[in-house]
């Protein structure tokens, strides 16, 4: 099968759809983190969006079937990403929108220290810049000297080195997959991951302090009314939107360039975070996510 060809007008215009949703989505999520369990929301999110990607695939392809070309691969990558969002799921109830953001902006510097460590790829001495000036505005962020230092804030760092991995996969394995196969099979993925933590937690029972100091991973499920699904329908809605805009930037453009565009997540997330939630960084925190966009644009143009 041949490849498909780049297009970067059409790839730029699609990241920034992509991250325009996605940021949205996650903000939606924040706020909702007090009255819904996160697995409840993988679940009812993508429950919805299934229907409309399976017709999505079906009207593009004008095929019955909605396997992707490359089914392991696929599922690899579709894994990588929920992995990807839990963590950093987990972490926005605990941290700051634009804080979240930035520690997971992080990943251009992964990428950059992963191509040296295990491609051998060669890095030149501006992307070692990069990735201390990023280390640096990393440390600002996580302040761990402080009394108060949030662990939580670690969790996306843990997400960009996922989000890295799909994003590699996407443009080497998953490229000639239909960007609406990709999403579907991501929901599929939420589903199987929801449902198994709904019924692990079901057979557990975890003890009531410990499921009121955690309810956005411990809590039980939230009686589904039409405020309820008017929210799901919302997040399905981000989530179709951004997953299939996502796959069809990184399939046609070079990783590196679309991830420099992709950075507009963190002006966005901060832009919701003050929207939704009054959230204003300190000093400190803006100096930090100042140096990691910096750093994360700048690594990603001496790996184009």
């Amino acid at each position: 099968m041949a490849q498909k060809q780049d297009n970067l007008k059409l790839a730029v215009a699609a990241v920034l759809f992509a991250v325009f949703a996605l940021s949205l989505g996650d903000a939606l999520i924040k706020q909702q983190s007090v009255s819904f369990v996160l697995w409840q929301i993988f679940v009812m999110r993508s429950v919805i969006a299934i229907p409309f990607l399976i017709f999505f695939v079906r009207l593009d392809s004008g095929e019955t079937s909605i396997m992707p070309v490359n089914l392991g691969w696929t599922i690899v990558r579709s894994l990588l990403l929920v992995t990807m969002w839990v963590f950093y799921f987990a972490a926005l109830p605990q941290v700051e929108l634009a804080i979240a953001a930035a520690a997971y902006y992080t990943l251009p510097l992964f990428i950059t220290l992963f191509a040296a460590c295990f491609l051998g790829d060669r890095i030149t001495p501006r992307a070692w810049l990069a990735v201390i000036v990023g280390f640096i505005g990393t440390v600002l962020i996580l302040q761990p000297q402080a009394d108060d230092f949030n662990a939580y804030v670690l969790l996306p760092l843990i997400s960009a080195i996922c989000y890295a991995g799909a994003m590699i996969l996407t443009r080497s394995k998953c490229r000639n997959e239909k960007p609406t196969v990709l999403s579907l099979w991501l929901n599929f993925g939420f589903i199987v991951c929801g449902a198994l933590v709904l019924s692990a937690l079901h057979l557990w029972q975890p003890p009531a302090d410990l499921a009121n100091s955690n309810s956005f991973l411990l809590g039980a499920w939230t009686a589904m009314g039409l405020d309820e699904w008017r929210v799901m329908a919302i997040l399905a809605v981000m989530i179709v939107v951004g997953s299939i805009f996502a796959a069809v930037a990184y399939q046609r453009g070079p990783s590196a360039t679309i991830a420099t565009f992709d950075f507009a997540y963190v002006g966005l997330a901060a832009i919701w975070g003050f929207v939704f939630f009054g959230e204003l960084p300190e000093f400190v925190a803006w100096l930090g996510i100042l140096l990691i966009v910096i750093a994360g644009i700048f690594a990603v143009r001496q790996t184009s």
